[in-house]
């Protein structure tokens, strides 16, 4: 069995921002903050337009994969 690293980043795309226009963007890609409590509750906490980490419907998020490239670049950017 593999066991997940534990410094490999979640990513996912929005879609749906329905009651968070300003915070969230449709199609834009988020990094993940692992948070057990917010995914018991099926939320996520990401890191939204303010560049501070706030809790989500799970629901308006997509799991995405990203090449290494990319993640090195989101990263970057953060």
């Amino acid at each position: 069995m593999t066991k997940k690293n534990e410094s490999t980043q979640e990513f996912v795309v929005c879609i749906n921002n329905e009651g968070y226009p300003a915070s969230l963007e449709l199609h834009k890609i988020y990094r993940v903050v692992p948070d057990k409590d917010a995914a018991a509750d099926e939320d996520l906490r990401v890191i939204d337009e303010s560049g501070e980490d706030y809790l989500y419907p799970g629901s308006y998020f997509a799991p995405i994969k990203v090449p290494a490239a990319v993640e090195k670049s989101l990263l970057r950017a953060s």
